[in-house]
């Protein structure tokens, strides 16, 4: 057995903090060294690692080509190629049948992020066609901290232009001209505050707008009309919104509604009976939202019209408005419903033919078009681009996710089940496994899955790679905790602020339930989540370390609470809606009394595996190193404890499709390991 790497304890209240210095020498030699053991311990399983990649790898259609999107005289798609770790980007002429299909012949190359890669982090951020179809507005990060670059390209002749733009955001919105481009900057804290015009062949940008809330992002895009453009800034519990004629990109934008504690609102422009109009979705009404409109003339408050009301127990998560249609984005129940208003008809929701399941609205098209485009999937079902007919109702299925080899999904069972949490709330469980390891009702291995902030939703959702731990005879289940948006916002507000260790009594209660249901047994059962939902990890393995056998942690938010303490930090006081700002007394012992990095403390945990990010601009690198380094220090087991960095990565990981699929690879052979499967 290899040595651990220990990291120097300093004195005072935080003993880790040193590991806070990046680029520091003495940093980077711990964090390799992390590494260094984690290869080693796991050096047994690089024959399963690899048998693992093949497997995943080999269930994709690496050569593949996307749905095609009508655009004006185009088809816009992209297209896979084996060997290759991006998507390339083309179009081709739109065929005068109006069918999809694609003339290979006279397609046009647009995009090949493999060829801008160069072997390194790539992520791609806008990639924004001109109104006239003439340039391509694209934004790249080249190491993961979600800062952008910012490229103009005329598709005629090919000719590029790299914007000189510094601290961009990636977003790149384009006037009805076709000449002017509006884009955000970031602050000192990687938070959008300030909107630039820039219009193509001039030097420099006009600042249009500066945010200084902290607690405010702001975002600018175009309307579904794309006769407006529209300004939102948000924190997570107040909105305004300003809108600009397209047309006119050199004028001023007005603002709808100012903004007002607690009002949040989304506006859109669209038609209504015949005339154009705008369409307001605000929750000044109820917490569940209700529907609003306005005249064109005269979008701000006091002319809104309510045009669908407050509904307690269904929430209005979203509307998409085409010429002759309003659909509505609903959740009931803890299912995501599609509904369709269409001119002339009743209201209709979209039918579907399994119990849980996750459903949104993918593309609504050209205004004008008669069909939107649905995505649809199931723990069981890999993901359908399904085409609704507005008028109609008609579905039709366009595309679905290919798997490759031996795949039948009626061999595997999707199951909603119920756990009951301390105060009596009911708490949804979503799970899938094969047929014949459910139904001989023996405890399996079983991966648990969790998150639980934001308002987020963990709708049910297929997984290619996951397939390897079912043919495994695992189960694999997600526990919908408060905090997330499952019920609506109820439930997000039961799990945020002073109500946050209901996410972690709703995850432990759903562990006991699938222990006491006979699923599995504390020696085989794992647990996951990234980001906020690895600080539910962390949380629930200091509060019952005895009922999981695994743990894995992807850029876990374990060091909430200084962290909280840091303005300086990104994000940190856009985030205190969430969590609470710790200056307050009550509301530091609150966080301090859930923290995972301070409540580590001298008993046996399970095995874990932690992976951070070192370009991570979100959750940062130290988060998990100081966490792993304080586990390592108290913890009173041999169970493996593990870090990876990815030192040429940010949040999401590791940017190519092969990488990441090897990165999930290394998380199955951990659990295979540990779990003796």
């Amino acid at each position: 057995m290899s040595q651990a790497p220990v990291a120097r304890i300093e004195p005072g209240p935080d003993p880790y903090r040193w590991l806070e210095n990046r680029d520091a020498d003495e940093v980077l030699e711990h964090l390799k060294a992390e590494n260094a053991y984690l290869e080693a311990e796991l050096a047994g399983q690089a024959e399963l690692r690899e048998r693992l990649f093949q497997e995943i790898k080999a269930r994709i259609r690496e050569t593949d080509l996307s749905l095609p999107t009508p655009w004006g005289p185009w088809l816009y798609y992209t297209r896979t190629t084996a060997g290759d770790e991006y998507p390339r980007h083309y179009r081709c002429p739109r065929p005068a049948d109006d069918s999809l299909t694609v003339d290979e012949s006279a397609e046009q190359l647009l995009l090949d992020p493999n060829e801008l890669a160069a072997d390194g982090y790539l992520a791609l951020g806008a990639f924004s066609v001109s109104p006239d179809h003439e340039k391509l507005a694209y934004s790249l990060d080249t190491s993961g901290d979600e800062i952008y670059s910012l490229y103009v390209k005329d598709l005629a002749s090919g000719d590029l232009d790299a914007l000189p733009f510094e601290h961009c955001d990636g977003s790149m919105t384009w006037a009805n001209d076709s000449r002017t481009l509006f884009f955000a900057t970031l602050d000192d804290t990687h938070r959008p505050h300030r909107l630039h015009r820039h219009r193509l062949g001039e030097a420099g940008a006009e600042e249009v707008f500066h945010e200084i809330d902290g607690r405010f992002f702001l975002h600018c895009y175009r309307a579904s009309s794309e006769r407006q453009l529209l300004l939102l800034l948000n924190s997570k519990t107040t909105c305004e919104t300003w809108v600009l004629d397209a047309e006119r990109p050199d004028g001023d934008f007005r603002c709808l509604a100012p903004r007002e504690e607690g009002h949040e609102y989304y506006a859109d422009h669209g038609r209504l009976d015949g005339d154009w109009a705008w369409l307001i979705r605000s929750n000044q009404a109820g917490i569940n939202f209700a529907l609003y409109t306005a005249p064109d003339a005269t979008p701000e408050r006091p002319h809104w019209r309510e045009l669908i009301g407050h509904d307690p127990q269904v929430m209005l998560e979203g509307v998409s408005l085409n010429r002759d249609a309003i659909v509505l984005s609903l959740r009931e129940g803890g299912l995501p419903i599609v509904e369709v208003r269409a001119e002339g008809r009743a209201p209709a929701r979209v039918q579907l033919p399994d119990a849980a399941y996750s459903l949104h609205v993918q593309d609504s098209l050209e205004f004008h078009s008669p069909v939107i485009r649905l995505r649809y999937e199931a723990l069981n079902r890999p993901a359908q681009i399904r085409q609704l007919d507005l008028a109609s109702g008609e579905q039709k299925v366009l595309k679905e996710t290919p798997v490759e080899g031996p795949f039948d999904a009626d061999a595997y069972e999707s199951r909603r089940l119920w756990a009951t949490a301390p105060d009596g709330t009911q708490v949804p469980i979503s799970l899938v496994a094969r047929r014949e390891v459910l139904a001989a009702g023996q405890p399996a291995p079983l991966y648990l899955y969790g998150y639980g902030a934001y308002g987020e939703s963990l709708d049910p959702w297929f997984s290619h790679a996951r397939l390897s731990l079912l043919e495994r005879g695992f189960v694999f289940a997600i526990a919908h905790v408060r905090g997330g948006g499952e019920l609506g916002e109820a439930w997000y507000r039961a799990g945020k602020l002073e109500h946050k260790q209901n996410t972690f009594s709703d995850f432990i209660a759903c562990a006991e339930h699938l222990v006491a249901t006979g699923y599995t047994t504390p020696e085989r059962l794992a647990i996951s989540g990234g980001s906020a939902g690895g600080l539910l990890i962390g949380a629930v393995l200091n509060q019952r370390p005895e009922l999981f056998a695994a743990a894995i942690a992807d850029v876990p938010f374990v060091d909430v609470l200084n962290t909280m303490q840091n303005p300086d930090l990104p994000l940190t006081v856009t985030e205190y809606d969430e969590w609470g700002d710790p200056n307050d007394p009550e509301v530091f012992e609150r966080i301090r009394r859930y923290a995972p990095y301070e409540n580590v403390r001298a008993q046996a945990y399970p095995a874990i595996l932690a992976v951070a990010g070192y370009n991570d601009s979100r959750v940062q690198y130290w988060e998990a190193a100081k966490w792993v380094a304080r586990l390592r220090a108290s913890k009173t087991d041999d169970h493996l404890l593990l870090l990876k960095t990815d030192l040429g990565a940010g949040h999401g990981g590791m940017s190519g499709r092969y990488q990441a699929l090897k990165d999930v690879a290394l998380e199955y052979a951990f659990l295979l390991k540990v779990l003796m499967v």
